[in-house]
């Protein structure tokens, strides 16, 4: 169960890349912002990448993506199009729904078919089981990472993963097992980056090149990282959840139901562009994805920060948007 790590692939797009976290969802597919003629997965992608060079793929959170799946991504997408990847939830200590696992390894030596459990943890598994969950998962990124497609695999870590020098630790296990692909960190334990360890936190993932994911978030809560730019190596990730008042709401429509206001989207513009000077790449991703929420901002977002809201990633002039 050993992994075999996949060849090295060309680097991707440098310079400010401006995306969003979704392109499927079932609110985006109802609020109208694809044409009536773009209505298959295929069309749906290549309309997308026509006006965004950058998408993160957060499904892969909930099931691990099949490797036809991804070489469908890489092949329905222009050259330079960069896919960042979240990992699956098993990988990064979240609960996982047993349902959602490889077949054969639920019904594997160690594997948790017939205990009755609808989620399970990593730690409930045998390690060699989640060792080949592993190897499955990033060996099925290959065809990504050999077109050079593939920007960052995202290491989201839980709410209750607290800073100390145990989980500085597994950081870098997970990083490690990534690569040779790319991994980036974002936290959702306040205590990474209070003012007392925001340094360490911030000098730890830079001593390893990791890039650190900043965000913007509702603030208050456990999961509440303030709204600080760092980057930490030549890649930097700047996550956009929005300010819904509904941030733990159970429902997913809910959490992230928020549009940034033209006000907020030029006050971190000039934030970003000035950013932009501490990293040789800047990724924003947008992720406030209830209905055309995040391609709306997206769009502007990359007009303010002079990302090429215009041109397509191969140039060409983009289509006109649809509202």
């Amino acid at each position: 169960m050993t992994a075999q790590p996949p060849p090295a692939s060309p680097a991707p797009g440098k310079g400010i890349l401006v995306g969003t976290a979704s392109w499927t969802d079932r609110s985006l597919l109802d609020s109208g912002w694809y044409p009536p003629g773009v209505s298959t997965p295929a069309e749906r992608l290549a309309y997308y990448a026509a006006r965004f060079p950058l998408v993160e793929v957060d499904a892969t959170y909930y099931h691990p993506p099949s490797r036809r799946t991804v070489e469908s991504w890489r092949d329905r997408t222009p050259p330079g199009f960069v896919f960042n990847i979240k990992a699956f939830s098993l990988l990064t200590g979240h609960p996982t729904r047993v349902a959602s696992l490889y077949k054969d390894l639920r019904t594997a030596p160690g594997g948790p078919e017939g205990t009755g459990a609808a989620t399970v943890y990593a730690r409930d598994l045998d390690p060699e089981l989640v060792e080949e969950v592993w190897r499955r998962f990033l060996d099925t990124l290959t065809p990504l990472h050999e077109a050079g497609k593939l920007g960052a695999v995202l290491l989201q870590f839980p709410p209750w993963f607290t800073a100390g020098e145990r989980n500085r630790r597994h950081v870098l296990e997970c990083v490690r097992r990534c690569a040779p692909f790319r991994a980036c960190v974002e936290f959702r334990n306040r205590t990474w980056m209070e003012e007392d360890s925001r340094e360490r936190t911030l000098g730890f993932l830079a001593e390893h090149g990791i890039p650190y994911v900043s965000v913007d978030m509702p603030q208050g809560h456990t999961s509440s990282i303030p709204p600080v730019l760092a980057a930490t190596s030549d890649l930097a990730v700047v996550r956009f959840h929005g300010h819904s008042e509904k941030w733990a709401s159970k429902k997913i429509e809910e959490r992230f139901a928020y549009l940034y206001s033209e006000a907020e989207l030029e006050h971190w513009a000039a934030r970003l562009r000035a950013f932009s000077r501490e990293a040789e790449t800047v990724h924003i991703l947008m992720n406030n994805c209830c209905r055309d929420n995040a391609q709306r901002n997206a769009a502007r977002m990359a007009e303010l920060t002079g990302a090429g809201a215009e041109t397509g990633v191969s140039g060409r002039p983009r289509p006109a948007m649809s509202r």
